[in-house]
């Protein structure tokens, strides 16, 4: 009776999330966004809106440049961050100045730009379906991937006039690249380098226990639960959750800790307890059930392929009984995979996996730390030197610097 019961809390979490949410409209007004945390470091900051071909309304921000170079009047190459799942353009922000990628970035002489998924706190308007719609909740990391990130990405170069962008992704930030790539080859023409922090595509070897609680139960397309949350809001962001959290991180710090712990992984000895403060505030950020229920059909397969829909929609849909597989060999953009063996979500052997199927993989980072985790790459003390110093490093590199 396990995994029904974790299942029940979960989603008993997302719909009292949801209903407090409606009432409220999320109480944006009541949180720090983006742009104006990146503005109380001093640095400058703009918020761009770009829609997508399905009607989308998603929220860009940028540093266009740092105050510090007070480089605003010189050519900077732009670089694009997108997060994971239940996340937000803020997980690239939680560390500060001296530690997070986005300042960083910034710092090194790059026009940095965090893009928000649809769904997500930033992005949750669509000028053709209304939020309350089930139509509305209808996608997936898919069309994360092959719509939202290919408007984000023609719409920085528009603005940037350059030709290509870099790009760094987190968890399903690497996943919808992936898929991009994959299935829009043309795009990889249109990108410098690829940094996937954490790379998640194959889950056959996956530890946390969400796999094993809830995978017999939607993993597999057809049953009663898949039926009752196809196409619904999962996790949406809650004040009042948020608000518990945080005093209860307040308070100790083993309970910070393990409100993280269901998703990514114990041993959280790397981990800036600030950080995961200033997460809190934003996330989780909402997400559609679909994503969900995709990665952890992709578990139950041991395949990286599209959504499945069951046999008969399949065949309507694909026409194949089974959904088609990303054919990882289509990507060719010089791509850096960054992945450390304490991760109980995107593990050693399922990154072993997806090197295998990658033919054009640049580099296969391994996180030398044993117990640097999924979060890690976004909130540990040691993450500059460990992935975010390698990654500037090789921007640096491609544009000759």
């Amino acid at each position: 009776m396990v995994s029904p019961l974790v299942f029940a809390f979960l989603f008993s979490w997302a719909a009292v999330g949801l209903v407090a949410a409606e009432k409220s409209d999320f109480c944006l007004s009541e949180i720090v966004k983006s742009d104006e945390r990146i503005r109380s470091h001093g640095y400058p900051a703009e918020s761009h809106e770009v829609i997508t071909e399905d009607g989308y309304e998603l929220t860009l921000f940028r540093i266009p440049y740092s105050h510090k170079l007070k480089n605003q009047n010189e050519r900077r190459p732009p670089v694009l961050l997108q997060h994971g799942l239940f996340s937000n353009s803020d997980c690239f922000l939680t560390s500060g100045p001296d530690n997070s990628l986005a300042y960083l970035l910034a710092d090194a002489g790059y026009d940095v730009w965090l893009g928000n998924a649809r769904g997500n706190i930033y992005s949750r308007a669509n000028g053709q379906i209304s939020l309350n719609s089930h139509k509305f909740w209808h996608f997936d990391w898919h069309e994360i991937g092959t719509i939202d990130v290919a408007a984000m990405i023609d719409y920085i170069l528009e603005e940037t006039d350059f030709p290509k962008v870099h790009y760094a992704g987190h968890s399903q930030g690497t996943t919808v690249y992936l898929v991009l790539l994959s299935e829009r080859p043309e795009y990889n023409d249109k990108i410098a380098t690829g940094h996937l922090l954490a790379p998640c595509a194959f889950f056959e070897h996956g530890t946390s226990f969400v796999f094993n609680a809830l995978g017999p139960l939607v993993g597999t397309p057809g049953g009663i639960w898949n039926q009752l949350l196809v196409d619904t809001e999962l996790i949406p962001h809650n004040n009042l959750v948020n608000r518990l959290v945080d005093n209860g991180c307040h308070l100790s710090e083993s309970i910070c800790k393990n409100a993280f712990v269901m998703f990514a992984n114990g041993g959280y000895e790397n981990a800036n307890a600030s950080s995961m403060l200033v997460l809190i505030e934003t996330h989780p950020a909402g997400s559609s059930s679909n994503q969900g229920i995709h990665y952890l059909q992709l578990w139950e397969s041991h395949e990286f392929r599209q959504y499945d829909w069951g046999t008969k929609k399949n065949i309507e849909i694909y026409g194949q009984e089974l959904p088609p597989e990303y054919d990882l060999s289509k990507i060719t953009a010089q791509t850096h995979s960054y992945s450390s063996h304490n991760d109980a979500l995107c593990g050693p052997e399922d990154v072993d996996t997806l090197v295998s199927r990658f033919t054009h993989l640049t580099e296969d980072h391994r996180v030398p730390v044993q117990s640097f985790n999924h979060l890690d790459f976004i909130i540990a003390k040691n993450m500059k030197e460990l992935i975010n110093d390698p990654i500037i490093e090789r921007i640096n590199k491609y544009e000759g610097r």
